[in-house]
């Protein structure tokens, strides 16, 4: 007599029968929201999966749930450091890398290796599997010349530059394929040579299952009197919170019938410089800098705001960018202010965001202020955008990304 397995049961058998994928990631794992969301689309496939990523100095070497293990390897970030100090943190990660994923795919027998950048040079790592015959994706999240440049002007001469070019270069033509967060960061790489069939872009949007506002209590705007501002992410000079601050400031003077709070979840190499400013403004009653939240509480958190902020410093490295936050707000309807990057006039091209002049406190104080005098108007906003997050979100952008890693495994040789 046959006996009915349950879907558990099958799921595992599902899971068992197909070679697991592993995952290389400069970064803590429970802090990386997009290899988060790899990851969860390869399980849901049916895959196991292994990531190699930094550890602290309090997390244990390896940890398994379910399908995913990560296995922490005995680097950590050194956020704020100097260049040299950045370069030697990189190679390390590059080297133990390398023995730890040669060691593991003895064992394990991997269908293809994913790279998540930076550093570029970080796929390289791959090189004994590569020649195994493992095929290799290079995600690239960012542009690195641009980062650098962005990052450490100081050092961006002509000779760095054209290495960090050609490193890009060499990486992109070493692996099976290339990953990016955007088109405009795709038309970038097929400007440089890069073969268009080799590029798949998977937006770097939230899952909806995440950042769902059913799961919180409703908040009608400014339903306290107080509009609450929110921002959560990094905090490094790419994203000008400083700006935010100085908005809040000419908000308080200008508009007393408004009082505006604003409420900062993250932590970065800026975080000094901006409770120095808050001090220096006056405004501690009404920002509050709350430190890094898990990236589950991100949802909570903007649930409890009227507006999401995405400041961004606006230059070569963030014309090509596009930040995840401006999605997570709107997943949450709430009306977005963001910097006016191409990029987010390309994406948002019905007005769903309400944009501002980068770097200009002013504009951002009054586009803050438009949203909290025309309601009708903000609600037009918030339906748009939510109905472009949806079309946008990650449900649909897992598919394309799964496609590309089946499709690679069956050019294995």
């Amino acid at each position: 007599m046959l006996s009915m397995s349950s879907p558990d049961t099958l799921q595992r058998a599902r899971v068992t029968r197909r070679r697991p994928v592993a995952i290389v990631v400069h970064a803590y794992y429970d802090e990386d929201a997009r290899i988060r969301r790899h990851v969860e689309a390869l399980v849901a496939g049916g895959r196991q999966v292994d990531v190699f990523a930094l550890r602290r100095p309090d997390d244990s070497p390896a940890g398994r749930d379910g399908a995913v293990t990560v296995h922490r390897l005995p680097v950590g970030r050194h956020q704020g450091a100097s260049l040299p100090v950045y370069l030697g943190e990189y190679a390390a990660f590059a080297g133990a890398a390398m023995l730890a994923l040669t060691r593991e795919h003895r064992r394990r027998r991997y269908a293809v290796v994913h790279v998540a950048t930076i550093p570029d040079f970080l796929v390289f790592a791959t090189l004994p599997v590569r020649m195994a015959g493992i095929p290799v994706i290079l995600d690239l999240h960012e542009a690195m010349p641009e980062f650098f440049r962005s990052r450490f002007p100081a050092a961006s001469g002509r000779i760095p530059l054209a290495m960090l070019r050609l490193q890009e270069r060499m990486a992109v033509g070493y692996a099976s394929a290339a990953l990016t967060v955007n088109d405009a960061l795709r038309e970038r790489l097929i400007g440089i040579g890069v073969p268009p069939e080799k590029i798949t872009v998977t937006l770097n949007t939230p899952s909806l299952a995440m950042f769902d506002p059913a799961v919180y209590a409703p908040r009608a705007f400014a339903e306290d009197g107080v509009l609450r501002l929110v921002y959560a992410g990094a905090l490094t000079p790419i994203y000008e919170l400083d700006v935010v601050v100085r908005a809040v400031r000419l908000l308080a003077d200008a508009r007393p019938d408004l009082r505006a709070e604003l409420d900062v979840y993250g932590r970065g190499d800026s975080g000094e410089l901006l409770e120095a400013l808050v001090a220096e403004l006056g405004l501690g009653d009404r920002v509050r800098l709350r430190g890094r939240v898990p990236l589950e509480a991100v949802p909570a958190a903007i649930a409890g705001a009227d507006i999401g902020i995405a400041p961004t410093r606006r230059d070569q490295f963030t014309d090509i960018s596009l930040s995840t936050k401006v999605f997570e707000y709107g997943a949450m309807r709430r009306p977005v202010v963001a910097s006016g990057l191409p990029t987010v006039e390309r994406y948002f091209p019905g007005g769903e965001v309400t944009v501002y002049e980068p770097g200009n406190p002013a504009a951002l104080a009054d586009a803050i202020a438009g949203l909290a005098d025309d309601p009708a108007a903000r609600d037009l906003r918030v339906a748009a955008m939510a109905e472009r997050v949806h079309e946008l979100s990650w449900e649909n952008e897992a598919a394309k990304y799964r496609a590309l890693v089946d499709r690679l495994e069956g050019t294995r040789r």
